[in-house]
């Protein structure tokens, strides 16, 4: 049995752009709820489908919080914000509230998916890429939940975070990514056990591979990504992998892009159902069948039966 979201609460979401920066949408009370999940999980394909190629965001006011505020509902506001400043999340925190019709009841929901990509080889992988992508996938959902927690304490509402199937099992030439996303699914787990008392729910949603859905890496990226890691590789390690290894993986990388799924509604509803079923899952898992039992093998049996299996 489903309950629906409680009306007099605002719903958050925060998108996926390019470089972490997120467009804030806060759905005002007022009308069905079934209406304003509809109009949340259009919103958010509509903003996925429209996240061509990956470039730097222009800043203010880009194609997405355009396309959003062309809709001109009443119960909409976008922001946009980089979730790496301290600043910038502390504002859109004075903006919800100063948006919210009775801010003392909270907010009902907060959605981080705000996240970048990335692939090399350990040695091929500069200490600044690895935090680059942390700030980004790790360190700004820790601190857009921690700006919001209070609101949504109040509420006694819901946190979902967007993690991956990679963050339960390792992939080679994957480690800056594994490594955020290992990082956020730590943080759910723990924050999950303190929220209990508050009666706050934290849901992570751990999609397979949906890449050629969002955008986050394409073929272009992948070839700009590829040139850095050889250029900036030092001269042994160039010539203890060779360039033939090395142009293999890229060929690899760009097959597995190719090969994601190319439908978003996996995850939108699941997102829907973490924001409004009565009783949510802890983890939801929008994957093929095959990446869900590659989980279960990694997660449950030895890790050498699993890396004979997949990786040798």
């Amino acid at each position: 049995m489903r309950a629906a979201r409680p009306r007099g609460r605002a719903l958050l979401l925060l998108p996926p752009l390019a470089l972490g920066l997120p467009l804030l949408l806060l759905l005002l009370p007022g009308g069905s709820p079934a209406a304003l999940l509809g109009l949340g999980c259009v919103l958010l394909l509509g903003l996925l489908r429209a996240l061509l190629p990956r470039a730097a965001l222009p800043g203010e006011n880009g194609d997405g919080a355009k396309e959003l505020e062309s809709i001109k509902s009443d119960r909409m506001k976008v922001l946009q914000l980089n979730v790496c400043s301290d600043q910038e999340v502390a504002q859109a925190v004075e903006f919800v509230k100063n948006n919210l019709k009775e801010p003392e009841k909270g907010l009902w929901g907060l959605v981080n998916n705000a996240g970048v990509s990335a692939f090399g080889e350990v040695e091929f992988t500069s200490i600044d890429k690895y935090k680059e992508v942390a700030d980004v996938n790790l360190w700004g959902t820790v601190r857009v939940t921690k700006a919001f927690l209070p609101l949504v304490r109040r509420a006694k509402g819901r946190v979902v975070n967007i993690t991956s199937m990679l963050g339960r099992m390792a992939s080679p030439s994957r480690s800056s990514y594994c490594i955020s996303k290992f990082g956020v699914a730590a943080f759910s787990d723990c924050l999950r056990q303190e929220m209990y008392r508050w009666g706050v729910r934290v849901i992570l949603i751990e999609p397979s591979n949906f890449v050629a859905a969002t955008g986050i890496l394409t073929p272009e990226s992948i070839e700009a990504q590829a040139e850095e890691l050889w250029r900036r590789a030092n001269k042994t390690v160039q010539e203890d992998y060779g360039k033939p290894y090395f142009t293999r993986q890229i060929t690899l990388m760009k097959s597995f892009i190719n090969g994601g799924l190319k439908d978003m509604s996996l995850v939108l509803n699941d997102i829907t159902d973490a924001l409004t079923s009565k009783y949510p899952y802890t983890r939801y898992n929008p994957m093929e069948a095959h990446w869900r039992v590659r989980l279960h093998v990694v997660t449950h049996l030895p890790t050498a039966v699993a890396d004979w299996l997949y990786i040798y």
